[in-house]
């Protein structure tokens, strides 16, 4: 079989099955593992796939610019954001992620809800100018062009000091078996700072990034409280999840 041909067969198989498994792979085409490993390298070079563990995972569509990451998905985001934005009660702090799903709940609270936002993303605090009764903390570091978003230390230990009832958390990535992932390191520690200091975290789940990977962990996925996902998304692209006991609210 052709070096070419291999790589088809993979992304096909992963299309198909949603991940690979080397070791199986191998074994059902007669080639050696360190050739699929090989071909899964070089297809992962190429951005057609993230590599895990003993195999690969569709490879998050977040790579590309955030313009380019706001048409996707546009109807299933705002589904998830209406969703979202019905958790919110009044007198609460929030944290909001940065992000093309999360820029859509800011967009879809109440006008009259009187809560506070704490962000480390300017575009969140700008879809918020026009809520009277959002008290935004706009939460500083360094600018994180790719996402729109603050990182690093200052970013870190200024959330740290707050306490917050919810964070509604954006990731490129969503997988029960790698985690929960995004494609910066930095920015992966500042979610998991939010994480850590609010009572509840909610993953907003658009479909295109159900069972992904992206390249930097942010936590396991038994960690976040639950999933807001698009009200069509199928029971077996969920079920895994919930086996780990979060709780899935379909939009």
């Amino acid at each position: 079989m052709l070096t070419q041909q291999r790589k088809q067969l993979i992304l096909d198989k992963l299309r198909q099955d949603g991940r690979i498994v080397a070791a199986s792979l191998s074994e059902s085409l007669g080639l050696s593992e360190d050739t699929i490993r090989r071909d899964l390298r070089a297809l992962a070079a190429a951005g057609l796939l993230q590599r895990v563990h003993g195999g690969a995972l569709p490879a998050s569509p977040a790579a590309a610019n955030f313009a380019a990451r706001s048409g996707l998905e546009i109807s299933g985001k705002q589904a998830i954001a209406r969703a979202a934005s019905a958790m919110v009660q009044e007198g609460q702090v929030v944290f909001i992620d940065g992000g093309t799903s999360c820029q859509q709940l800011a967009l879809h609270l109440p006008h009259a809800l009187r809560a506070t936002v704490v962000t480390h993303s300017p575009t969140i605090a700008l879809a918020l100018v026009d809520h009277p009764l959002v008290e935004v903390l706009l939460v500083g570091g360094r600018f994180y062009k790719h996402s729109v978003v603050a990182v690093g230390a200052a970013a870190v230990e200024a959330i740290g000091r707050v306490h917050a009832d919810l964070f509604f958390m954006g990731a490129s990535g969503i997988s029960a078996s790698v985690g929960l992932s995004t494609g910066d390191m930095e920015e992966a520690l500042v979610k998991r700072a939010m994480m850590a200091h609010a009572a509840e975290t909610w993953v907003l789940a658009s479909a295109e990034k159900l069972n992904a990977a992206s390249p930097y962990v942010i936590a396991a996925c038994n960690e976040a409280t639950g999933l807001i996902v698009e009200n069509g998304t199928a029971e077996k692209a969920t079920a895994a999840f919930a086996a780990q006991g979060l709780v899935i609210v379909r939009a």
